[in-house]
């Protein structure tokens, strides 16, 4: 770690003059970075809905009423289909995310570790956000030639109670450091406009840059209120608020590559162009992000060549995975891992619920 970061010190950063922050994280950037580079990344749901969690923000909750169209869990043709299409779109990583509260050891997760190894046989970054995870599983991930895994914190510790009830934050922090052992670039970030505090965003830094190692990567995203989740009067945040958030992130963890993920379609040309010069350096690319909307690809090429961007080359900040046969063995002798569950209640998860099973009855 670079430096021992506070709460303060960290606030400090976050509420100095945008301008002068600009210009702070611009240089840092500039260290660690070419800031001409961003890395096009596509996420593809390969299973969708159903997802047993009470997340306020995620339309992939079963328990809510989004309209979303789910389907089972794709096929490693389909994938494979899938990864050579955003690769000839100029994607260099294929994160692909399955709707389960964790990763079961069964002949679905048997599936997903073919998919992992057929992607990475393309010379694609592979990465994947499953859910929790144990050290094994892990371990089976990293062997079938995953690159990274995205587990978000999603917020900091004291607002995430308010979001979610279904999972414990420290669970996630597990998950990381699972990750992390097995040789797995980690990736996670957050969401801002869920209603938390200044404090909340730079909390949620603060325990991201206290990991030992850091993050390789960290989005950043934009809530986008979903009709029938509990934060669907969730007021759109500025623009302002995503510069500054992003600045932050990259004076915080200069290394990090800092991907700017949800919410694009909220921003125009000159505000995507503003987080780019204050160090972000990734997008996704394709019409959806799991489930929500997101900027067409040659929308994303126009702006690119505006500003004088081009596309990142895989592996370019670590080496290819080698693929390994022992991904097929499973050496956890304990089963599937019992994680937690909270005991508090949030009312306005559970009353998102009582509204979606009322449709349901008409």
């Amino acid at each position: 770690m670079d430096k021992n970061w506070t709460i303060d010190s960290i606030l400090e950063v976050y509420n100095q003059p945008l301008m002068a922050l600009i210009y702070q994280a611009a240089q840092t950037h500039r260290l660690h970075h070419n800031p001409l580079e961003v890395q096009i990344s596509t996420l593809l749901s390969i299973k969708t809905g159903g997802c047993p969690e009470d997340c306020g923000y995620c339309p992939q909750a079963a328990r809510y009423h989004t309209d979303i169209e789910t389907n089972d869990l794709m096929s490693v043709s389909q994938v494979k289909a899938q990864a050579l299409r955003a690769k000839a779109n100029g994607s260099s990583r294929l994160c692909m995310g399955a709707a389960w509260r964790n990763i079961q050891n069964n002949h679905e997760f048997d599936q997903v570790l073919e998919m992992v190894k057929t992607v990475n046989s393309l010379e694609m970054e592979v990465c994947c956000t499953l859910g929790m995870m144990s050290e094994d599983q892990a371990r089976r991930l990293a062997d079938a030639g995953l690159y990274a895994y995205n587990h978000n914190l999603d917020t900091s510790e004291d607002h995430y109670k308010e979001i979610i009830s279904t999972r414990e934050y420290e669970d996630r922090i597990k998950t990381i450091k699972n990750a992390s052992k097995a040789g797995i670039s980690v990736c996670s970030g957050g969401i801002v406009g869920m209603g938390e505090s200044i404090e909340d965003r730079c909390n949620m830094l603060l325990t991201l840059s206290k990991m030992n190692p850091q993050p390789k990567s960290v989005p950043i995203n934009a809530l986008v209120a979903v009709e029938g989740t509990p934060l669907e009067n969730q007021k759109t945040i500025s623009i302002w608020e995503m510069v500054r958030m992003v600045a932050t992130c990259r004076i915080v963890m200069p290394k990090a590559v800092v991907r700017l993920s949800a919410g694009r379609t909220e921003m125009n040309d000159e505000g995507q162009a503003l987080c780019f010069m204050a160090g972000a350096s990734s997008i996704f690319a394709g019409d959806k992000l799991l489930t929500t909307p997101n900027p067409d690809i040659n929308q994303d090429m126009k702006l690119f060549e505006i500003l004088g961007i081009s596309p990142k080359s895989p592996f370019a900040d670590g080496e290819q995975p080698i693929s390994k046969d022992s991904y097929k063995e499973c050496l956890s002798t304990q089963g599937n891992v019992k994680w937690r569950r909270p005991s508090h209640k949030i009312e306005r998860n559970i009353q998102a619920k009582l509204k979606a099973k009322s449709k349901k009855v008409e």
